[in-house]
C-alpha cells in the first residue's frame, strides 16, 4: 500500500522550492518501477559520489548513459545472439532503465565498466559566486556612507 502526501501546505509558505516538491512527487510515483539491476550510491568525499550498478552480462555497447538537466539516465539493452540455445538462463539480461535526479551543480566526471559493475563518478562543483565567503568588517571611521550626499555650502555655490 503506497502512501501519498499532500504538499499543498508547503506551497503556501515557501517560494522557489518548486523543483524540490516535483522531485518528491515524482519519487512517489516512480517507486513502482523495478529496482533491477541492483545499485549502490556512495558518498566518496565531501563533494563526490559514486553510483555502482550490477550489470553482469552486459557489455559496454549494451549500456547507454545520458545526462541532461540534472537527470542522469542509465539504459541497458542486451543484444542476444540467436545461435545460443539456453538450457537454463539464470543471469538476467532483460532491458532496464534507471533514472537519478541530481542536485544543482552535480556533474558526471566519468564512468567505467569492470567485473560486472558499471560505476559512474559524480562531483559537485559549486561556482565561486555561490561559495561561502568571509566578509571583512571595517571600522566606522574608515567607512564612507554611500547614501550621504556631499554637503554644499550655499555661499560658496553662489
Amino acid at each position: 500500500m503506497a502512501t501519498s502526501y499532500d504538499y499543498t501546505p508547503l506551497f503556501r509558505s515557501s517560494v522557489g522550492f518548486d523543483r524540490l516538491f516535483n522531485l518528491l512527487e515524482n519519487a512517489q510515483r516512480d517507486r513502482s518501477t523495478s529496482d533491477w539491476p541492483p545499485y549502490d550510491i556512495v558518498k566518496t568525499g565531501d563533494d563526490s559520489y559514486r553510483i555502482s550498478i550490477a550489470v553482469a552480462g552486459f557489455a559496454e555497447g549494451d549500456l547507454d548513459i545520458t545526462f541532461q538537466s540534472n537527470l542522469l539516465t542509465v539504459i541497458g539493452k542486451k543484444q542476444d545472439s540467436p545461435s545460443e540455445a539456453y538450457l537454463h538462463r539464470g543471469i538476467a539480461g532483460r532491458p532496464f532503465e534507471h533514472r537519478f535526479e541530481l542536485a544543482d551543480h552535480v556533474r558526471v566526471s566519468g564512468a567505467g565498466l569492470s567485473n560486472g559493475l558499471l560505476t559512474i563518478d559524480l562531483v559537485r562543483e559549486i561556482p565561486e559566486a555561490l561559495k561561502q565567503r568571509k566578509i571583512s568588517i571595517e571600522s566606522g571611521s574608515t567607512l564612507e556612507r554611500p547614501d550621504a550626499a556631499p554637503q554644499i555650502d550655499a555661499q560658496s555655490a553662489a
